[in-house]
């Protein structure tokens, strides 16, 4: 494992690097009373890139932001949550663009420097009333303290707020990156119901940019999944104001590996926090596949066993049913051939060869009723591997999710 050369920046979040502001207000879209409306400003216009949801059915937000970031500049983020704006129509369009104009009026900039982006419930119009009220309150809430605000205003389901900032230096000169998150339900690899803000004030063009935040969301948001559901509203965005100073980051500076496993380390943190705060879990667990013949194989067997309501059910349960794991791994499209698959429970052997191993029940059942626990498959095939973090399913999952 590579020696972390950065250093994790206490109580840090979204305005931890220099030349960011954050607000988190309460507008009114959410019954209870608590802040619904979040917005993220950058001092100087920053360099943008995005990574959306694969959905086919994509969200007002989505659709707005998508064509908003293509020339890779950004001033403000503005995020509601409440009301997904998802399955509005045209209507839903209009009002996502409506958002983005408010918003860039009282910071001063195009309408195409604001990216826009929802969460909650899918079908309803957004109270446009509430939405402008939001955007004067958060404009001028905006405050070099007002990360933490932000954070907790685009809760839905999740209980505790997501938030993470790490610092390193560049070229003699101190780059921070900071983030949010918000996620706890309907996640699913290849973007889960999540929505991720990250800022930094490192000097960075478009191009690396973009392909950092992509290699970073690979390795850690499309590696998670709770119950299998895809969003119509995931978005991960990132802004660089570029007032670090450093020595700009190109693809070939030799500093650049320290970047990238800076934001790495920044968006593992925050996956991990999602699926620890998934809907009624009581149990994480990290599903590692190894000896596939391809990485595509070991994804495919991975991600079968992550999603099987069987075997999240069973882990609810704290039974480790290997046989459940068996059936998954035979379904998953992956190469599999029986008598040589092996399945440990936390170090604890569960199948050899495809057959029950010689380990008492006892301790296999002691190993899946920990919070967290790994999963080790060995298909003997080749050189493959993947990793996948996932969740138990529980009863409280049910009655969390069958509405009002």
């Amino acid at each position: 494992m590579r020696k972390m050369s950065f250093r994790v920046v206490k109580g840090g979040g979204v305005t931890s690097p220099k030349g960011f502001l954050a607000s988190g207000v309460r507008c009114g879209i959410k019954r209870a009373r608590r802040t619904d409306f979040a917005m993220i400003a950058s001092e100087t216009t920053a360099v943008a890139c995005g990574v959306f949801t694969t959905n086919q059915i994509k969200a007002a937000p989505v659709r707005v932001s998508m064509g908003h970031i293509r020339q890779q500049k950004a001033r403000a983020i503005v995020a509601n949550s409440g009301n997904a704006n998802a399955c509005t129509g045209v209507a839903g369009i209009a009002d996502a663009k409506e958002t983005a104009a408010l918003a860039a009026r009282v910071l001063g900039c195009p309408p195409s420097q604001l990216l826009v982006c929802s969460t909650g419930r899918i079908g309803r119009r957004l109270p446009m009333d509430k939405v402008r009220a939001g955007i004067l309150r958060g404009f001028h809430a905006l405050s070099r303290k007002g990360g933490a605000r932000a954070a907790g205003a685009i809760m839905t389901s999740d209980t505790m707020r997501k938030e993470i900032a790490v610092s390193f230096s560049v070229g003699g000169r101190r780059v921070t990156i900071g983030a949010c998150a918000k996620g706890a339900g309907m996640i699913d690899p290849n973007m889960a119901t999540m929505l991720c803000f990250v800022t930094t004030d490192a000097v960075i063009d478009g191009r690396t940019l973009n392909r950092c935040l992509r290699e970073a969301v690979d390795d850690s948001f499309n590696r998670i999944t709770v119950d299998g559901d895809m969003s119509t509203n995931d978005t991960v965005l990132m802004l660089a104001n570029g007032h670090a100073g450093n020595p700009a980051l190109r693809g070939y500076h030799p500093q650049l590996p320290r970047f990238q496993q800076a934001l790495d380390f920044v968006l593992k943190e925050l996956a991990q926090k999602i699926v620890s705060d998934g809907e009624g879990v009581t149990r994480v667990v990290e599903v590692a596949v190894v000896g596939a013949a391809s990485m595509l194989d070991a994804r495919r067997a991975a991600d079968a066993v992550a999603n099987s309501a069987l075997v999240k059910t069973a882990w609810a349960g704290g039974d480790p049913n290997w046989g459940r794991l068996m059936a998954a791994l035979g379904y998953s499209g992956a190469r599999v051939r029986e008598e040589l698959v092996d399945i440990c429970f936390d170090g604890v052997s569960a199948v050899r060869g495809g057959q029950i191993g010689r380990c008492p029940e006892a301790r296999l059942k002691a190993s899946v009723r920990k919070p967290r626990f790994k999963v080790m498959i060995n298909l003997h095939l080749g050189e493959g591997e993947y990793t996948v973090y996932t969740t138990d399913l529980t009863v409280s999952y049910v009655r969390f999710n069958m509405g009002e």
